[in-house]
């Protein structure tokens, strides 16, 4: 996949699009850029998906907090594993969000990207106060020499949406969220230090600075992991919380036990793929209480991911 930005021109070639912000690159995001790549392999066009590098609300209300599956790094990689030709990284300002569905139409992707085909989510609507609908973008294609399409709907009973699968990671249903994502949830950071009691009940972790700020945190708890760290993957047990039995006050922290692991992480970049949701977190009387229970939980999820199948993605 070429990734077309600020440092890299697109040279003027006919292609068949999808817009949007693909937050995740769900299944539902790929059942459509599918869809995008066939019409593309017909008519004899290269295929593309023009996408934003920050959420369109966070322009229009600066103090918007977005809470996203994945940042635009993430995004893009997941895009290219799709298989789309092209993805046209589009600065959404306030001057692009004035311009009407037609105008967005004829001077984005008619004069600039030679758009042919235009593919639309069943759902999506675009152009300034999304005042137009489907029947309108097929008007104006018509006017403008472009195959406007609407998408078909994922088959299935399951609706599948970025705000759905943040509402399933932010109450721990790891596995529904992979289902829908079609793929495992993950989050990237940096290895930093932290308080060091794991090591003195002979859990040692690894405190992760979250790399983007707006990365989607799952619920609270202990989770099954993997980890991922220097080209190496090792099983995990992972702590999201505020270390209530340790009076942590209002720090919420992620920590990861890497099994079998024997090293410095401090600095590193690690990223953890989340398995499955273990227990929720709960205070504890006192710290035998809580290493007795933290022994529990590592017997619990050696035995999930022993057990653990992945999904039919």
């Amino acid at each position: 996949m070429l990734l077309i930005d600020r440092e890299h021109k697109l040279q003027r070639q006919p292609l068949a699009v999808a817009i949007g912000f693909f937050d995740g690159v769900h299944s539902g995001h790929r059942f459509l850029i599918e869809q995008v790549r066939e019409k593309a392999a017909k008519q004899g066009l290269a295929s593309a998906v023009i996408t934003f590098p920050v959420h369109p609300r966070k322009v229009l209300q600066k103090d918007y907090q977005p809470a996203l599956l994945c940042g635009f790094d993430e995004k893009t990689g997941r895009l290219a594993s799709t298989g789309v030709d092209h993805c046209i990284c589009l600065d959404f300002t306030l001057e692009l969000s004035r311009l009407s569905a037609k105008k967005f139409m004829k001077d984005i992707l008619v004069d600039r990207f030679s758009t042919k085909t235009l593919v639309i989510g069943y759902d999506h609507r675009f152009g300034c106060n999304r005042e137009d609908g489907f029947t309108d973008y097929r008007h104006y294609g018509n006017e403008m020499g472009i195959d406007v399409v609407e998408a078909r709907e994922l088959p299935g009973e399951e609706h599948v949406s970025s705000s759905r699968i943040r509402k399933l990671l932010d109450n721990g249903y790891i596995r529904k969220a992979a289902k829908l994502l079609s793929y495992n949830y993950t989050v990237s950071g940096k290895i930093v230090e932290g308080f060091k009691v794991g090591r003195t009940i002979g859990f040692p972790t690894a405190n992760i600075q979250v790399r983007e700020t707006y990365k989607v945190i799952p619920a609270f708890g202990v989770y099954a992991v993997y980890a991922h760290v220097d080209g190496q993957k090792y099983d995990g047990m992972l702590y999201i919380g505020k270390r209530p039995t340790l009076h942590n006050g209002e720090n919420a922290s992620l920590e990861v036990n890497l099994f079998g692991f024997d090293g410095d992480l401090y600095n590193k970049e690690l990223t953890v793929e989340f398995i499955d949701f273990v227990r929720p977190d709960e205070k504890f009387a006192n710290i035998d209480t809580l290493k007795k229970q933290i022994e529990g939980d590592k017997a619990t999820v050696i035995n999930v991911i022993k057990n653990y199948k992945r999904l039919d993605f």
